[in-house]
């Protein structure tokens, strides 16, 4: 049972991941690095596909050599936990879920910060 919750949780994380790429609103990154941690969990075929994709293979390989990811997804990501944490406060009238809620923002966005950056190819030298 813990294998499949573990696979339907990567692959809502790589289809909102891959509309993403359309819509300026969603990170891309986060939502496949979660994704290839699911899938690790669950799937050692749906693992070995998303590494070795053309089209998100590059994100997981490049966190997993330690490259981390680029600031201006960092600063996205945060940006959209907080927007979402911060809306949802404004709905949900129970004090107990709003903390929960600022308590999950915060260490997901302590995760975001101190992960590894990317640091940008330099050219090599002829």
């Amino acid at each position: 049972m813990k294998r499949i919750l573990w696979m339907i949780g990567g692959s809502i994380s790589l289809i909102i991941g891959f509309i993403g790429i359309f819509l300026p609103l969603l990170p891309t990154t986060p939502l496949v690095l979660l994704a290839g941690f699911c899938y690790g969990k669950s799937s050692p075929r749906l693992h070995q596909w998303l590494m070795t994709n053309k089209y998100f293979g590059h994100y997981l390989v490049d966190y997993q050599k330690g490259n981390g990811v680029p600031v201006r997804v960092k600063v996205f990501a945060t940006i959209i936990v907080w927007s979402s944490v911060l809306f949802t406060l404004t709905v949900i009238p129970l004090l107990a879920v709003k903390l929960f809620m600022v308590l999950v923002a915060l260490g997901v966005s302590i995760f975001i910060m101190t992960s590894p950056l990317l640091k940008p190819k330099q050219e090599k030298e002829n």
